[in-house]
């Protein structure tokens, strides 16, 4: 006898475990501790993390990291339309006003950012001036 029940990626409690992380950053932009929230997490979960985010009202935006892997970035609404902007490249491949932009709206430490940003300006140039 043939099943008509759907096959089942993963069981209940496996997906419970694996989606802690993610379920855990809801909890913490609904308390206000963020307003931009970035996790990766396993592909297979993407339809019951877009289904969360919707029935919650979150915005967000998700980017394909691997055929295993997706990038969830989730929260305020202004966030991910700035976020959308530069979402069809992956993270490291951002300009470095990109690459800023994205950790000052995750919360990193500013100065560290800045730091980081006057850094990969002089890598840049750097490559730019051996290129000539």
């Amino acid at each position: 006898m043939v099943s008509t029940k759907p096959i089942q990626l993963a069981s209940v409690r496996q997906q419970a475990y694996d989606l802690k992380v993610f379920n855990h950053h809801i909890y913490e932009y609904k308390k206000g501790v963020r307003s931009l929230i970035l996790t990766t997490e396993k592909s297979i979960y993407r339809k019951p993390i877009e289904n969360r985010l919707t029935k919650e009202k979150i915005s967000y935006a998700i980017q394909d990291v691997d055929k295993d892997k997706i990038n969830v970035f989730f929260g305020a609404k202004k966030c991910i339309d700035v976020i959308k902007t530069f979402i069809h490249k992956k993270l490291n491949e951002l300009s470095p006003e990109q690459d800023f932009i994205l950790g000052t709206l995750l919360g990193y430490n500013k100065e560290a950012q800045c730091d980081r940003y006057l850094s990969q300006i002089k890598k840049n140039s750097a490559n730019k001036k051996a290129v000539k």
